[in-house]
């Protein structure tokens, strides 16, 4: 029986669903969104209403649902060329602008869709419940602005919050009301006319940040407690950071050339200073590498593998026909100028041909890069097991291997985050993390002196972070440094790049980006054959040829025969 889809898995086609949604609604083609973050012709939309971020721990599909249908409306009833000019700059501010805005656009749903307005009222409720159960609104700034949220979306989307929820907000919504009354009452009327709404929305905004910080002057501790206990006092309403401040404008859209397209993206590092290239043994005591290849034995000798017959399979696709001297004695093909003189012997003599023989050589180079980042350790295992299985076949079908791993030395940036901190944090940093990349065989090394340092893929703590674009061109420029009839380039991966300090300081997705860009370069350069293995998801958005492995089953011969089937070309 087939296990359950894995939790990675399951998000990402919740993920991919939303995004099909939004197509849909909203008639914009080019639409992605993964991680909760919305790219629209390739371009970053900002997402800051704070019912807008569901939690992949708690919350189920239909909060996926309400939140793409919610998008969806943004996308078709706001400009967000008129929001980036409006937006204001002051985080509290800015928060309520948003809300909103968000809430104005879910206020016209049309009719038709009553499914979708189900949908919209249902997540902001459930949002609501857990700010509440978070213990949020106890403080006085969670209160202002959890009172404001819930004042906003029953007037703008006919809301009805529950009894606990009316008992809580009846005070501070009628001190709100004494400070901008005449402009919330205007919402409705003109909620659809988005420049006069703006204006409204604007007072209001610019009333709960200065409410807010009268009630942080009047705080007498420190101010990075006082810091602290805002962040706490509306984190469930959004995460400040996680946005950056870049905004989509609708100039480069119409110019044909979006800013963020990674045909004219540029990749920048912030640093290389801590960036590494290490042999994965001399990250692991002797001892416990011993410990770990008795592991990886004991697991592939229960696995039934038939790794003759994966060679015998692999030499026939791998090997190209090389000549190996000459076959004489031969009934046709070049005459043999020795043997000419048999003829006058023995006229009825026909073998007097040579021709050039030819047999299978496997001059062929194939390189594992397995992605290291702390989301592979569920399947690092597995992975491990296949790397070792399939090295040791290429072997036996006389083609060399090696196999090497990606991730970052640190998590969350680290010194170079540090380092950019104290620069004063200066735009689009590019990226923020060193690379730490590990070689755990080399070409030239064979699989039996190999074998405890292939071991060391087990010592799944020191996975981090993943920056898949710069492991390619390592992994490229190594096998472009080998002599190799043929060169193979094997990815082995569980989804796309992430480093959290790069994401946060860019506000371009620069690493998603680079790593489309150089995987076109190198399948347009044609000089390396790359392929993707995903590890339970689905790598084309990503690579040309690629196949998804499911590895939550036994590792058998039928997965190195869906292998076999991508390098041939016919999967």
């Amino acid at each position: 029986m087939s296990q359950p889809p894995r939790r990675e898995k399951r998000q990402q086609q919740l993920e991919e669903l939303c995004a099909a949604t939004l197509r849909a609604l909203s008639g914009e083609r080019q639409v992605r969104y993964r991680g909760g973050r919305l790219e629209v012709q390739e371009r970053y939309f900002p997402v800051r209403a704070p019912h807008l971020h569901p939690d992949p721990e708690r919350d189920q599909g239909l909060a996926w649902r309400a939140v793409a249908d919610s998008l969806a409306l943004r996308l078709k009833h706001s400009d967000q060329a008129l929001v980036s000019q409006v937006l204001p700059t002051q985080p509290i501010a800015r928060l309520v602008f948003e809300l909103l805005e968000q809430l104005r656009v879910e206020s016209r749903v049309a009719d038709c869709h009553p499914g979708v307005r189900r949908n919209l009222l249902q997540r902001f409720e459930q949002w609501s419940q857990q700010f509440l159960d978070s213990g949020q609104a106890e403080g006085h700034i969670g209160l202002l602005l959890f009172t404001l949220a819930q004042m906003s979306w029953i007037l703008l989307c006919a809301g009805r919050a529950g009894e606990q929820t009316e008992m809580l907000i009846e005070a501070p919504r009628l001190s709100l009301l004494g400070h901008f009354g005449a402009a919330f009452g205007s919402l409705r009327r003109c909620r659809h006319d988005q420049a006069a709404f703006a204006g409204h929305a604007l007072l209001i905004a610019a009333k709960a940040q200065e409410l807010i910080a009268e009630l942080l002057a009047n705080d007498e501790r420190k101010d990075s407690e006082v810091a602290e206990k805002a962040h706490r006092a509306f984190a469930l309403l959004l995460d400040l950071d996680q946005d950056g401040e870049g905004d989509v404008s609708t100039s480069g859209a119409a110019q044909g050339n979006p800013r963020g397209s990674d045909n004219a993206f540029t990749y920048q590092v912030f640093s290389r200073d801590y960036d590494c290239e290490r042999n994965a043994a001399d990250l692991v005591r002797p001892e416990m590498l011993r410990e770990l290849r008795l592991r990886l034995d004991r697991r592939l000798a229960g696995q039934g593998l038939n790794l003759p017959r994966l060679a015998k399979r692999l030499g026939a696709l791998l090997a190209t026909p090389r000549r190996d001297g000459w076959a004489f004695a031969q009934t046709d093909g070049q005459i043999d100028a020795g043997r000419l003189s048999r003829l006058i012997i023995s006229p009825e003599q026909r073998e007097i041909f040579r021709h050039e023989r030819e047999r299978p050589h496997s001059d062929c180079l194939v390189s594992l890069l397995i992605d290291n980042s702390g989301s592979m350790r569920n399947h690092i295992e597995s992975v491990a097991l296949l790397a070792d299985a399939f090295s040791r076949a290429l072997e036996l079908a006389g083609a060399r291997s090696e196999i090497l791993g990606f991730t970052t030395g640190h998590w969350n940036g680290g010194s170079l985050l540090k380092r950019w901190r104290g620069m004063g944090q200066p735009a689009n940093p590019g990226r923020l993390n060193a690379l730490s990349h590990r070689v755990y065989k080399d070409a030239e090394t064979s699989w039996r002196r190999a074998r405890p340092n292939i071991a060391a893929l087990l010592k799944s703590d020191l996975f981090r972070e993943g920056i898949d674009g710069e492991a390619l061109l390592w992994a490229r420029q190594r096998l472009l440094q080998r002599d190799a009839r043929r060169r193979i380039l094997i990815v082995i991966s569980d989804g796309c790049p992430m480093d959290s300090a790069t994401h946060q300081a860019n506000q371009q997705d620069i690493l998603d980006l680079h790593l489309k860009q150089v995987t076109r370069q190198i399948e347009q350069e044609g000089n390396i054959e790359l392929y993707a293995l995903g590890v339970g998801l689905d790598l084309s958005p990503y690579y040309h040829h690629s196949l998804e492995l499911d590895l939550s089953r036994s590792l058998d011969n039928a997965v190195f025969d869906e292998i076999l089937r991508l390098l041939n070309g016919r999967h």
